[in-house]
Formats: structure tokens, sequence, C-alpha cells
């Protein structure tokens, strides 16, 4: 599995921006509310993984690109498949332009210091897998956030072993390595306060972020 530094993509995510899919409205850094919040974050290392790590091209000669213009088009089909096997799980997905976000509370998908997938969340994976599946032509970005409980380097640690989990667990199920990178970012993008239980559940996740892979 790829290992990407990742300094200019935390740069790019501080700065980023998404609109809420249900407000419309235009939101910034840690101000973002909902399931948007994880896609300013995660944006920003997909743009930069996607595009400059080499998968794009394995992804295009190996399966194939999407035309420039259809890109959207394959991307909404994926959304309207992936919240339709999501549904009632516990995953939260975003849109950010192109791009495509599954959120997942690591409550849901992890016991308490644990970085193995819990057996009663396996079948949620499985939906998620079979429509990375039918949707071959995107890159994932799976990136393993961790609240600031403990030490950074522990938490770093973590995260970075929860991420490599699901996307163990992916291409155990059929999804193509080439397309995969995991990621670990620690305490060091928090998105709500770490000072109260609910902020600090809310730091403890693992994104997948899904790009097309379009034709150059």
């Amino acid at each position: 599995m790829k290992r990407i530094a990742f300094t200019a993509a935390l740069a790019l995510a501080a700065t980023s921006c998404a609109t809420d899919p249900n407000t419309g409205e235009r939101i910034y850094g840690n101000t973002a509310r909902g399931a948007a919040i994880g896609a300013i974050a995660g944006a920003g290392v997909g743009v930069l993984a996607g595009g400059n790590d080499g998968r794009n091209a394995a992804i295009g000669a190996a399966i194939g690109a999407i035309a420039g213009g259809a890109a959207g088009v394959y991307m909404d089909r994926q959304e309207a498949e992936m919240r339709r096997q999501t549904a009632g799980t516990g995953i939260q997905v975003a849109r950010n332009g192109d791009q495509l976000e599954l959120l997942m509370p690591s409550d849901v998908t992890f016991a308490v210091n644990q970085s193995s997938v819990q057996p009663e969340f396996q079948s949620a994976l499985d939906n998620v897998a079979s429509t990375l599946v039918e949707y071959p032509s995107t890159s994932i970005d799976v990136i393993g956030h961790a609240d600031s409980t403990g030490s950074a380097d522990y938490n770093q640690t973590l995260s970075e072993q929860r991420a490599q989990s699901v996307s163990s667990y992916l291409t155990s199920r059929g999804v193509q390595d080439l397309r995969l990178a995991s990621y670990g970012m620690g305490e060091s993008q928090p998105v709500a306060s770490n000072t109260t239980p609910e902020g600090r559940a809310q730091n403890r996740r693992v994104q997948i972020v899904l790009t097309p892979v379009v034709e150059e």
C-alpha cells in the first residue's frame, strides 16, 4: 500500500472550501458542518494523491479513465448508489465538486483504542466495496483521524492503522489495490473541540475520498 507525504495536502486542506449539500451554503475550514466537514480535509489529500502519485496513470491503463465531460455524471451515479448502499449504517456521504467523501465515525467502525474493523460493521463496508467495484474509474484515499486523547505519536499510529484496516478490508472484497492509498492524520485535523466528549467523538473518524480518474 502506498504511503505518500502529505505536508502539501495539509496546507491545501486548510484553505479549501466546500458546499453544504443540505443548505447550499459555502463552508470553510473548521467552521464547516456535518459530513461536508470532512470533505474539506479529505479533498486536499485526494486531489494531491489522485493527481500526483502515479495512480491515475495506473488506473487508466488497467481499468480505463473517464472522458472529462462525463466525470460529473459518473460521480452522480456513484453517489446515488453509495447513498443507497450506506443508508442507515452511520456512514455519511458528502459531495465536493466531482469528489465524493464517505465519513465513518470511529465508534461505528472500531472499538475504543482498536484498529480492527468491528464485525457488525463489515456488512456496511461490503456494500461500500461492491459500489467501488462497480465504479472502478476512481482513485480511493482512506484517511484516519484521531482526537487528542493520549500522546500525539499514539494517535498518529492509531489513525494510520485504522486507515490501513479499512483499505485492507476493501481490497479483500475485490477493490483493486492500485486504486487505494491510506494515510493517518493523527490529531492534526480536528473538526470539533477536543474539550468535550461530543467533540472528541466527531474527531475520531475515517474518511474515504473518491476522485474520478479523467482522461488527459
